[in-house]
């Protein structure tokens, strides 16, 4: 008879591994596991999505580490700023956003102007021109009717000289969808968007904003980017040039008691231009400084910034470590130091300090080291001390890093070898589990080491790829009397049965605890089951 409580529940991320059916420039296929090969034939298994929307990223992008283990803990899907943003659009929800509708209310009641300032691109690294369009249509919508687009051009997550076309496409667009909103400024991200704390450069946007020291622009933005790229300049380095009045000032400066919307999602790099609009201890440089200015952040750029943000951060009430805490049980959370940040802070939903009966071993990394010379890493220590300390716990997660470090490094022969390494622990760590009568619950976080060539060119991949990863529980009660068939297990492989937010609800169940409303996975034990009838 099936037990309904397991002790304990060891929860192991191999970090880039991946499933693919392609086994050239595999080093899953190439490498001799015969543990994996065991939980293949013998213990229920899957696939799980690790990339694009299904953990919360946009569409297509492939999956990483802190977002593979923040939705393995969470149970939950937390999307990206961008899908997350893309998604209030589509469903209405963007255009009703308090910080926005407050941004337009201010200066609807004083007649002062609406500043919209943004990268403007074909780029979706920082931000999203999809966003910039809502954000127009918002002014249109809402009667802001002294509204200005304050343009950044791009030059570095998009074609270089790409601004004079897409300038073009984005006059046409703002002529039929929000014709009073009136182009203000152009910059490129060098100045604008700097993040090294060169406030030169910050300064030069500042003051072009607040005012207008730059070039007058007597023609069309495309006609002022071709005249930089005939300097020799790209977008990323477009001097600061303004819109002007009847007077030859800048139409658009930023006044006392306008308000100030930032569109950019990304937030690291609109830090420092946004403390100097609203920092009131501000010293890197001397500033206009301006009164009863209301600003808006798309994100939460920084923790005290005196801004609205309007899409503030999700907070996850409820990760799988919180859930096992709160039932008093124990739980060790173990990795080497490239992915010890992994375990703790992002698998405890964004919480830098332990639960109450969590513990953490952190295993140095080998340093001065390239990985693929010691595609092992710490995995056999990581092992050990897991071994030594399993009777204490209830529940232990386990990072080996090996198959994403040595991953990254495109080299297959190493990356093979770090399988092997990884599948020699699992070896080891399934003896004593099965012997303890627990249950291993082995996953991945994202893919990697199983795409090592491209393709069409033959060259290396040192990238993640978009592949699903591998899911297994194994545990006395999960065993099948008779090996499966090749046949069946690549029939399986083909086949995804779930997506990370499934693990941390699997692991609930296994435990015998209540699954919290906040997780929306499900756990995965029906399906799995099913596989031994």
């Amino acid at each position: 008879m099936q037990k309904t409580t397991y002790k304990p529940v060891v929860l192991v991320v191999m970090d880039g591994f991946g499933v693919s059916a392609e086994e050239r420039a595999n080093a899953v296929a190439l490498a001799k596991k015969p543990t994996l090969d065991s939980f293949d034939a013998y213990y229920p298994f899957t696939t799980l999505q690790a990339s694009g929307i299904a953990v919360g990223l946009p569409w297509g992008e492939t999956g990483n580490s802190e977002v593979g283990h923040l939705t393995i803990g969470a149970g939950r899907v937390i999307y990206h700023h961008l899908p997350r943003i893309i998604n209030a659009i589509h469903d209405g929800s963007f255009y009703q956003n308090e910080a926005f509708l407050k941004a337009i209310e201010h200066v609807k009641a004083r007649n002062s102007k609406l500043h919209i300032i943004g990268l403007a691109s074909s780029g979706s690294v920082h931000a999203h021109v999809d966003h910039l369009y809502a954000l127009l249509r918002l002014a249109e919508m809402g009667g802001a009717s002294r509204s200005f687009l304050h343009i950044i051009t791009d030059g570095k997550d998009a074609i270089q000289k790409e601004g004079g076309k897409f300038m073009g496409h984005l006059a046409e667009r703002m002529a039929k969808e929000s014709p009073s909103v009136r182009i203000g400024s152009v910059i490129g991200r060098f100045y604008a968007m700097d993040r090294d704390e060169q406030w030169e450069r910050t300064r030069k946007a500042y003051e072009l904003y607040t005012q207008g020291l730059g070039t007058a622009i007597p023609g069309s933005l495309s006609e002022y980017l071709g005249a930089g790229y005939d300097q020799g300049l790209t977008d990323e380095f477009i001097e600061p040039g303004f819109v002007p009045g009847e007077n030859g000032k800048m139409l658009g400066a930023v006044e006392d008691g306008d308000a100030v919307i930032f569109a950019n999602f990304r937030e690291d790099s609109m830090r420092q231009i946004v403390h100097a609009f609203t920092n009131p201890n501000f010293d890197a440089f001397p500033r206009v400084v301006l009164n009863n200015l209301f600003v808006v952040t798309m994100t939460e750029y920084e923790r005290g910034i005196e801004a609205k943000v309007a899409f503030l951060p999700i907070e996850v009430r409820a990760p799988l470590a919180r859930i096992i805490s709160d039932a008093g049980l124990k739980q060790l959370h173990i990795a080497e130091t490239e992915k010890y940040a992994h375990v703790t802070y992002f698998f405890n939903g964004g919480r830098e300090k332990p639960f109450s009966g969590e513990e953490r071993i952190l295993v140095p990394s080998m340093t001065n080291v390239h990985f693929d010379d010691v595609p092992e890493m710490k995995s056999a220590e990581i092992t050990a001390r897991v071994i030594a300390e399993m009777p204490r716990y209830d529940f232990i997660l386990v990072n080996y890093a090996n198959t994403d470090m040595v991953g990254h490094s495109g080299n297959l022969e190493a990356a093979a070898k770090a399988v092997e390494a990884i599948d020699r622990a699992l070896s080891d760590l399934s003896k004593e589990v099965l012997a303890a009568d627990g249950v291993l619950v082995v996953t991945g976080d994202h893919g990697n080491v199983e795409a090592k060539r491209d393709p069409l060119t033959g060259e290396k991949i040192t990238e993640h790829s978009l592949n699903p990863v591998p899911f297994y529980i194994v545990g006395k009660d999960f065993r099948s009397s008779s090996p499966r068939s090749s046949d069946e297990i690549r029939k399986r492989k083909r086949e995804i049965g779930g997506i990370l937010t499934d693990v941390a609800p699997t692991v609930v169940e296994l435990m015998g605890l209540r699954k919290p409303a906040e997780m929306a996975g499900g756990s995965l034990l029906p399906q799995l089951l099913r596989q031994r009838s």
